[in-house]
């Protein structure tokens, strides 16, 4: 390996291959392959997500954190039971937006972006502040809402205000009627608290490339609801600018999650960021790499896509500053000579032979796989290690 010394640390960063194993089954696995070829090898399992689903779960079990269930209202406003994890001393606390606000929640007859509000979101941001939590860190992906963050922000005690005064419901039909903000009644707690949201998207709050044109319809919205879903967008964005002096229209990533990213950066001042970033930068990933020989991350499919925020792209980058090669494993790669360029070590496929996608998605069936191929792996590796 590096300079051809013997391998004493190989570190585990990957993420879950999503319907199959999890980012915690994949480094168990893969400790286990590395011991059969070097039983005196350092192995630190790192496990990683990119700060969607399983963030919560991955933060937790790296920071020996605690689960938290709180039951809220879930997009529709009918009670759901949503889970967010505590870290860090019970002072950060993880949320997935999609735990209590997402697609999933809702049947696919019933999903309507004009209705479905991020109340639910919000409730699980108080619970955690009346918990003593002040740092929060916010996974945004798979919502079922474009209501740019109302329902969260009125779970928190803003009110949003039509032109008699009169404050408004929920969903995305309030956008357009929005004429004046209310927060007189926010939770206190709120103004000492620091958000940091996993942005992946570089969209605008409204127009041609914001929320509601890119995303709404595959939250069942048909075109004349985008359309006025857009409408609703800009007009909040103004009410916006006049009342709070910020202009977020324009900015990358505030169209992320059905406008969310707007919401968060107009009420609550967060700092968007790439998700890996975030976790990475929580888990002290920098730190935790320092003497290793070898990095192995992976996902389910490695790909253009892969370069483009994943968690492979992520550890390749913290990698390359300290000069640790790094291998990806997964189950379905594509564009390898692009993922060589970008500076995988090597690209390893985990299929032995061709097989349907119930087999190739069989949990005991792709951990042999990754336990064969990093094995295979590691034998070329000690043939060539100085002794």
């Amino acid at each position: 390996m590096k300079n051809f010394h013997k391998v004493k640390k190989i570190v585990i960063a990957s993420d879950s291959f999503k319907g199959s194993v999890s980012s915690i089954e994949v480094a168990q696995i893969a400790e286990t392959a590395v011991h059969n070829i070097f039983p005196e090898c350092e192995v630190l399992k790192i496990p990683v997500a990119d700060g969607g689903e399983g963030t919560v779960d991955v933060l937790v079990s790296v920071m020996n954190g605690n689960i938290i269930s709180c039951r809220v209202k879930g997009p529709l406003m009918e009670p759901v039971l949503a889970r967010y994890g505590i870290i860090e001393d019970e002072k950060t606390a993880v949320i997935e937006m999609a735990s209590a606000s997402g697609l999933t929640l809702v049947p696919v007859e019933k999903q309507n972006p004009m209705l479905t509000s991020t109340y639910g979101t919000g409730e699980l941001i108080k619970d955690a502040l009346l918990r003593g939590c002040t740092n929060f860190l916010v996974g945004i992906g798979g919502s079922a809402t474009n209501d740019a963050g109302t329902g969260m922000l009125q779970a928190l005690g803003f009110r949003f205000l039509d032109n008699k005064g009169k404050e408004l419901g929920g969903g995305g039909k309030i956008l357009t009627r929005i004429c004046s903000i209310d927060d007189s009644k926010v939770v206190p707690e709120v103004k000492q608290a620091k958000f940091t949201v996993a942005c992946d998207v570089n969209n605008p709050f409204s127009g041609i490339d914001g929320a509601a044109y890119v995303y709404a319809r595959q939250k069942g919205a048909d075109e004349q609801m985008i359309h006025d879903l857009d409408i609703g967008l800009k007009n909040f964005a103004e009410v916006i600018k006049n009342q709070k002096n910020k202009d977020i229209d324009s900015v990358p990533g505030a169209g992320a999650a059905g406008g969310i990213g707007g919401g968060f950066l107009a009420f609550l001042n967060a700092n968007l960021k790439p998700g890996i970033e975030m976790v990475l930068d929580c888990i002290g990933f920098d730190s935790l790499i320092f003497g290793a020989d070898l990095i192995i991350t992976g996902e389910g499919k490695l790909d253009k896509q892969t370069g483009m925020g994943k968690v492979p792209a992520g550890v390749l980058i913290a990698a390359k500053k300290k000069e640790i090669p790094v291998i990806a494993i997964g189950g379905c790669i594509e564009e390898i000579e692009d993922l060589n360029n970008a500076g995988f070590l090597a690209v390893l496929s985990l299929l032995p032979y061709p097989v349907t996608l119930r087999q190739a998605m069989n949990k005991e069936f792709t951990l042999e796989n990754i336990k064969r191929t990093l094995e295979q792996q590691f034998r070329v590796i000690q043939q060539f290690q100085i002794k």
